[in-house]
């Protein structure tokens, strides 16, 4: 007789879970942060980016460019303002034992950044974002130079889209 209670207890406090749990999840309020109704679209294409002092600057601005205006180039007349300056540094991981040259190494590519509204300069986001690509070095100094200039743009890139998830949750709020 008390296998019988226990059992109806534990069938009675799992019901109980269930519908608890189902209660609490239709409690959470979860939305694509690219949603047609959270006016980001309109806010992305409203960014305005500074000019490039670098060619990994410069890299990271066009991707940034084509991230926040979905291809349709920079905003003519932008709300916000986006100040960055990224660098880039190479390190040779993989020495060789018979001398003092490297088969492999990693290109970093670290991006700082600044997104201000225009009208009054208030600070929305600050931050850092970076980037590491792997690279094999080859024994031609120009294939080593253009493996070197291939990380940098992949790197860049992927910083880039560090720094747009950043904005666009920074506009999303």
């Amino acid at each position: 007789m008390s296998f019988d209670i226990a059992c109806k207890l534990a069938r009675n406090a799992g019901i109980a879970m269930i519908l608890a749990s189902a209660a609490f999840l239709s409690a959470c309020q979860v939305r694509p942060l690219y949603s047609e109704n959270s006016g980001l679209t309109e806010k992305l294409s409203s960014v305005g980016f500074s000019s490039a002092g670098s060619r990994v600057e410069q890299q990271v601005r066009n991707h940034l460019i084509f991230f926040a205006a979905r291809g349709a180039g920079e905003a003519a007349n932008p709300q916000y303002q986006v100040e960055m300056h990224a660098t880039s540094s190479v390190a040779d991981t993989l020495l060789q034992e018979s001398g003092d040259t490297s088969k492999a190494g990693r290109v970093t590519v670290t991006v700082t950044y600044t997104l201000r509204a225009i009208t009054d300069n208030h600070v929305i986001k600050a931050g850092s974002r970076q980037a590491t690509a792997l690279v094999d070095f080859s024994e031609q100094q120009f294939a080593k130079q253009r493996a070197i200039r291939d990380a940098e743009n992949r790197a860049a890139d992927q910083a880039a889209e560090f720094v747009g998830a950043d904005i666009a949750a920074a506009l999303s709020r």
